[in-house]
């Protein structure tokens, strides 16, 4: 390595706040206030203290040091000693010569306590090349071990000392401790390379205080800062703001918790601050709008220059801290927040890490406060961007106003590791819905139009995608919705061009739909996909514009899902399907009911299989517990709970449980081990956990390993799109399955009218019957309507519909028609409501044939 002549900044050490450095013959120490420790240079002999001899050149942390309180560090040749607050003495390195203290010659790769020195609280240890000086001032005694070649050791001796042992020094013929005792002076030790000093100073100088040199905020300065009404006085007090405000390490060293030492334990689990006087800091500042000017200015400057490549919980305070100091002002574009996330932005991943982890440390307010906080400024980031996109390049969405919402995705992270649970409504940014109310793509407009729309809006839309689907939290049910649409479509475009109207069409008969399915599905190419489908039933006029391909995934679906189809397990209690353990007869089968649900995803339509959360956890990588246990099979569930909640082991002994499972295989059951040997292991209190774990993987992960694999490569085949994960588990759901919650009175109110009025005869009449249909009935008009029984993900509330007058010359000679694609019922004028009433009710037995697409 080239040597400086220069004084070089030690970037890996920037923002932290140091008490103590110190330099060896070829290595160097430094001590932070709250006691980590860093080592770097050589380390032949172990003087780190890292547990091996490799060099560094960078400060590494010192593991074994961590929460030891370290206020003192000093390096020897090739040998380190650090002293705790509590007067204990560490020391690594090189022992050749006894300088360690432990009775040996023997290196140290760790720090080690010197057992000699148990019991006397030192406060004062000195390093020199070959040996160690320490000062127990209790006992009034310098004590000295290692190298005495050159008497360094003031035994009157030239030998090693392997052990710290007392020096006898002598002033005008008294003991020199005593001299200094009886004057009250303090004794000061100092050891170069083989010399030794012992000097009595008049005042206190104990290294155990020299932290009090960094500039901080503390109380009393605060309240002179607030009180302070002297205006020659402003100057000084301005000058100390700026100090302190903008050097990271100032801050960093403040509003630290001195309650029992607990900034000593500073952690990825603790900041070790003190966020009560943090607050109350930031309370007080409000109050003098002169210092909050100076406080804001200071950190407006700071958060420009953060250090990216910090990793430490003590240089990563100042992301816990700012946000606090700040709580009081108004949000704005260029509040030091938005600074703040970007600089979070350009930290390292370790870095990240260790914020994470102090965030998730938080209390709840504090906590709370901050995804508020980003929350408040990602939606006013992005309301500036709206009215200006007309004059901002899309390259800003990405480049300065996902910043925030990168932190929001993270905060939102954090919230579901450690369980805050505040509630997803907190994470949302209701203004990425007009973000998304771009031009609608439309399949039946000609090439010019689609044209003109895609290659004015083609960049925001790339970007928009880009910056969205990375942040999923920011978005409700809704926003994803219309980003998967403006997905998918965007794909369309890309993937059609120029040749646009292309559609990937399959024709089947209603009788053989399931083979002619798996036909078609066994003969696309994957780029048939990525165009969106038309479906045509072999025999019918109909032409799809989404009806006919909904109600082939709702048949298809309901054939699939029969119990004499021998797909799926079924579950009677729950209503619920899951895969079959056993080997299917078709090998594919599950691979292509996979690329179904994917088609279904992709074109929007519902494919309500009956699955549980389960399945769509593990498509988006959430570990299952007893819980989706308890979803699928209640009985189950029931029972493991019960033997998790047994108080006498004698009870769980009597069931006589095993580390095994039975499977049905080709009629007949087996046994499976759920772990090695399970079976001459019984199920006991201690270990009834892991037995309930490995039921609960067996059942959903092992047992159906490759049908959920052969399943998802099917599912990603039939979507394209990359971006379905961003929706969360039970919203997938929704999505896919639809929803079963019926509002039929809403339905009422979003109903429109062609041809009618809602006052007319036939109308009333008509809601008269409907109202006084059963569930079912009522489902199977809603599935005659529009091709399945299930409301769509976005809720009864937004679902519309239009009762058209038919126009018949004689119509109670005619039956009630409906138009699946457009939601629309053909309605004739009948006389009566009892003539309504069987013409409706023969439709709804019958509704399949009565569609007109």
């Amino acid at each position: 390595m080239s040597s400086a002549r220069e004084p070089q900044l030690v970037q890996a050490l920037e923002g932290i706040p140091l008490a103590k450095i110190a330099a060896g013959g070829s290595h160097s120490m430094a001590v932070s206030l709250s006691g980590s420790v860093y080592s770097w240079g050589k380390n032949a002999f172990g003087q780190l203290g890292l547990g091996h001899t490799e060099d560094r050149f960078l400060p590494t942390y010192v593991n074994a040091l961590e929460h030891k309180k370290t206020v003192f560090v000093s390096c020897g040749g090739e040998h380190t000693a650090v002293l705790s607050k509590d007067g204990l003495v560490c020391t690594f390195g090189a022992g050749c010569h006894g300088q360690l203290g432990h009775n040996s010659t023997c290196n140290e790769l760790y720090p080690r306590f010197v057992a000699e020195l148990f019991g006397a609280r030192v406060s004062q240890v000195a390093c020199g090349r070959w040996h160690t000086l320490v000062y127990v001032p209790d006992l009034e005694d310098v004590y000295s071990f290692g190298s005495g070649s050159e008497g360094q050791l003031g035994n009157r001796s030239k030998s090693d000392q392997l052990i710290p042992l007392p020096i006898k020094l002598r002033k005008k013929g008294r003991r020199f401790n005593q001299e200094a005792s009886a004057s009250k002076e303090q004794i000061k030790v100092i050891a170069g390379d083989n010399q030794s000093i012992v000097i009595s100073l008049k005042e206190k100088n104990s290294y155990a205080n020299l932290n009090q040199a960094l500039a901080r905020v503390g109380e009393e300065e605060t309240d002179k800062w607030v009180s302070n009404l002297d205006p020659n006085q402003w100057q000084n007090i301005k000058r100390n703001i700026k100090l302190i405000f903008s050097l990271t390490a100032c801050l960093n060293g403040s509003f630290l918790k001195k309650s029992q030492d607990e900034h000593f334990r500073t952690s990825q689990e603790a900041a070790g601050i003190n966020m009560s006087a943090l607050l109350l800091f930031s309370d007080k500042m409000a109050k003098n709008p002169k210092v909050l000017t100076g406080v804001m200015d200071a950190v407006k400057k700071l958060v420009q220059s953060l250090n990216s490549s910090a990793t430490s919980p003590e240089a990563l305070r100042v992301f816990v801290i700012i946000p606090i100091i700040i709580r009081t002002q108004d949000l704005c574009s260029d509040s030091p927040l938005k600074q703040l996330a970007r600089a979070i932005q350009f930290l390292q991943p370790e870095g990240k890490q260790t914020l994470e982890s102090l965030w998730s440390n938080l209390d709840f307010p504090f906590f709370k406060d901050l995804v508020d906080n980003y929350q408040r400024l990602s939606s006013i980031m992005l309301s500036s961007f709206i009215k200006q996109r007309g004059s901002l390049k899309p390259e800003y969405l990405t480049e300065v106003i996902s910043w925030p919402f990168q932190i929001l995705q993270m905060l939102y992270k954090v919230n579901c590791r450690t369980g805050f649970r505040i509630q997803e409504k907190n994470f949302y940014v209701p203004e990425v819905k007009e973000m998304l109310l771009l031009p609608k793509f439309n399949p039946t407009q000609n090439i010019e139009q689609v044209q003109e729309i895609f290659m004015s809006k083609f960049n925001e839309i790339k970007f928009a995608l880009r910056v969205f689907t990375q942040i999923p939290c920011v978005l409700d049910m809704e926003a994803k919705i219309q980003l998967h649409d403006l997905n998918r479509c965007f794909l369309y475009f890309e993937y059609s061009w120029p040749y646009f109207g292309v559609f990937t069409e399959v024709s089947v008969s209603r009788q053989n739909l399931v083979q002619d399915t798996w036909m078609f599905l066994r003969s696309m190419q994957d780029i048939n996909f990525q165009h969106f489908l038309k479906v045509c039933f072999y025999g019918e006029p109909g032409i799809d514009d989404g009806g006919l391909s909904q109600e082939f995934f709702t048949i298809l679906t309901r054939e699939l899902c029969a119990p004499e189809a021998q797909i799926f397990r079924h579950f009677e209690e729950s209503h619920l399907i899951w895969f079959s353990s056993q080997v299917p007869a078709q090998e594919d089968i599950y691979f292509l009911i996979g690329n179904i649900f994917g088609m279904a995803l992709y074109n929007m339509k519902i494919a309500a299989f009956p699955f549980p959360l389960a399945l769509f956890k593990k498509m988006v990588d959430i570990p299952l517990t007893l819980e989706d246990l308890k979803e699928l099979c209640p009985i189950e569930g029931r029972c493991l709970q019960a033997l998790l909640d047994e108080q006498y082991d004698d009870i769980i002994e009597s069931m006589m449980l095993d580390f095994t499972v039975m499977k049905e295989e080709r009629g007949s059951k087996v046994s499976v081990e759920l772990k090695e040997n399970g079976a001459n292991i019984p199920v006991m209190k201690y270990n009834r956990t892991e037995y309930v774990d490995a039921y609960v993987n067996y059942v959903f992960n092992d047992s159906i390993k490759e049908q959920f694999n052969d399943f998802m490569r099917g599912f990603v085949r039939g979507s394209p799109t990359k971006h379905w994960n961003m929706f969360f588990p039970a919203e997938l759901r929704v999505v896919l399955l639809g929803r079963t919650e019926y509002n039929w009175e809403r339905l009422e109110e979003n109903a429109k009218y062609n041809g009618y009025e809602k006052s007319d005869e036939t109308i009333r009449n008509f809601w008269v019957v409907f109202h006084g249909l059963p569930e079912e009935k009522k489902m199977d008009f809603l599935a005659f309507l529009t091709g399945t029984n299930r409301v769509p993900s976005q809720g009864m509330e937004s679902f519309v519909f239009t009762i058209e007058d038919a126009g018949k010359e004689n119509p109670d000679l005619w039956y009630p028609e409906a138009s699946t694609c457009l939601h629309s019922l053909s309605l004739p004028r009948y006389s009566s409501q009892d003539v309504l009433q069987e013409m409706f009710l023969f439709v709804l037995e019958h509704y399949e044939k009565f569609g007109l697409a």
